[in-house]
């Protein structure tokens, strides 16, 4: 009896979720308790001294640009070590930048007002309604019953990966894994239960720990960045990138030359994340036996859907078509029409969420009662959280760029390595944009990075053209934090991926996917004459 009181219940742990949770919320071995313990521990005196002995030191640098750097850095070591929750760290940061004079407090805080913080509560507000109603287990149910999909564990995250690929070349990257997170939650679900009735894992086990979670959540973040890069629409650095280096060669990149330089790259690039991904992260279970009777057993007993099925399904229907509209009107006028501009404009990604998740509460379930699909208290469990530590990133990355400390990074670096030729200046391009990109978003890495290597380029008597197309794709990766981009955000959100499992997968595919730009990038500039 006692084990059955302690028995999880998954879908509870797995809906209720937090992002951060104390060690006592927590289910650990002895060896993972005493290293949370001694992560969280070094966090609360490293991160204070690491900073002000930064600020200490005498650089050759503007007392603004110095005092953001000293500050960065100390949360950088708090997102890392983890002896606040993530989101307070960055509040602390944000606070810092204003007690010590680096902005004011209007100035520090606009960004927060940034589209994408509003793409996230639309899309939390609709994942909690399919994750309550049932639609995200039905979804995953389906795609069980694919025919030879559901018998492995690596065939799903595979399937899914190929899945976000080619919806985030055309459809934002954020919205792309918003969409599919509840489904591989449900997937998650599944696996869990099956796991949890063949006495695979403790009654009281944590879902929320399983690698195979970790895996599928992870692949759905950044098998987005890799399918962002496979069309000049695919993500905003894309178009940034793509407008510099125009603008500085008068070489005009077409959509399909873009596609036949990014595609073999991404096909690569994406079987590398699928071999880290899996070796990092082994799932418990490979082989999932009896899986067909299972589902279909499953399937019969959900029966036809609900009204709030229904409804759940109409607002993400629409979501999803008003997110994928302007990429259509891309894909047929071009991204220079004035029809896309005035489509693209209007149809702001984050504005096209939060009217997609206000259907929920216009489409009723229960007239009579004024009963609609979701009521405030299902929307008030979303992961505010999440939405808090990536609006201090996006304050970070506009400050990074505000004061010129990115530059300064760029320029002093550039100077100090004595970069002349391509390939030299083009190892300096992915490495600045990777590491631009970790701290800020994917798009203002873009907007920092592109427009430095350019002249430094120049300035060596060499074509700009493949050093800075190399700093477009790098500023997709980021992979090591839940800042770097929106979907790494959404997937730490998802509360399945520790930090260090984020940073030990993230660090892992920044430096083989930064290989692979370096070697590929060129060699595919050259086969396709793209740039010429």
């Amino acid at each position: 009896m006692a084990a059955e009181e302690q028995r999880t219940d998954v879908d509870k742990a797995l809906l209720g979720h937090a992002t951060y949770r104390s060690l006592g919320e927590q289910v650990l071995s002895p060896g993972e308790e005493r290293f949370e313990k001694a992560r969280r521990t070094t966090g609360l005196w490293l991160a204070p001294l690491l900073a002000v002995a930064f600020a200490l030191i005498p650089f050759d640098l503007a007392p603004r640009q110095h005092a953001l750097a000293a500050i960065l850095l100390g949360v950088v070591v708090m997102w890392v070590t983890e002896p606040v929750p993530i989101p307070i760290g960055g509040l602390i940061g944000v606070g810092a930048i204003v007690v010590f004079g680096v902005a004011p407090a209007t100035d520090a805080l606009k960004p927060f007002g940034s589209s994408t913080v509003f793409t996230f509560i639309g899309a939390f507000i609709l994942a909690q309604a399919m994750l309550k109603h049932g639609v995200a287990r039905r979804f995953a149910f389906f795609i069980l019953s694919l025919p030879g999909i559901g018998k492995s564990t690596v065939r799903v995250i595979i399937a899914f990966g190929v899945i976000t690929c080619l919806l985030s070349a055309f459809v934002s990257n954020t919205a792309t894994v918003a969409m599919l997170l509840p489904t591989a939650l449900g997937l998650l679900a599944v696996i869990a239960k099956m796991l949890q009735k063949r006495g695979m894992v403790a009654q009281n086990f944590d879902p929320l720990r399983l690698r195979v979670g970790a895996a599928l959540v992870l692949m759905l973040a950044y098998g987005a960045s890799v399918g962002g890069l496979l069309t000049p629409v695919g993500s905003p650095p894309n178009l940034i990138g793509r407008g510099l280096i125009e603008e500085a060669t008068g070489e005009r990149i077409s959509f399909a030359q873009w596609m036949a330089t990014a595609l073999p790259l991404c096909a690569i690039m994406f079987v590398i994340l699928a071999v880290v991904l899996l070796l990092l992260n082994k799932p418990e279970i490979r082989r999932i036996e009896g899986v067909e009777e299972y589902v279909a057993a499953e399937r019969a007993e959900l029966g036809p859907m609900s009204r709030a099925e229904k409804n759940t399904l109409l607002a993400f229907g629409v979501t999803v078509v008003l997110w994928i509209f302007p990429g259509i009107i891309a894909l047929f006028a071009g991204t220079e029409s004035a029809l896309y501009d005035i489509v693209s404009g209007r149809l702001n990604e984050g504005v096209v969420a939060v009217l997609g998740a206000s259907l929920l509460f216009l489409l009723p379930t229960q007239w009579g009662k004024r009963e609609f699909t979701l009521r405030w208290s299902d929307a008030a469990r979303i992961d505010w959280g999440t939405i808090v530590l990536f609006g201090t990133g996006i304050i970070f990355g506009s400050l990074l760029e505000s004061t010129g400390l990115a530059e300064t990074i760029g320029a002093s670096a550039s100077n100090a390595l004595g970069l002349s030729s391509v390939f030299t200046i083009t190892a300096f391009a992915v490495a600045l944009a990777i590491l631009v990109s970790e701290t800020t978003s994917n798009t203002a890495a873009a907007a920092v990075v592109v427009p430095i290597i350019i002249p430094i380029a120049m300035a060596a008597g060499v074509d700009p053209f493949v050093p800075a197309l190399a700093a477009t794709f790098a500023a997709s990766f980021g992979f090591m934090l839940p800042v770097s981009t929106p979907q790494n955000a959404i997937a730490y959100g998802s509360g399945c991926v520790s930090i260090t499992t984020m940073i030990r997968s993230g660090a892992s595919f920044d430096l083989l996917g930064g290989l692979l730009l370096l070697v590929g990038l060129p060699l595919m500039v050259t086969v396709t004459g793209i740039g010429g």
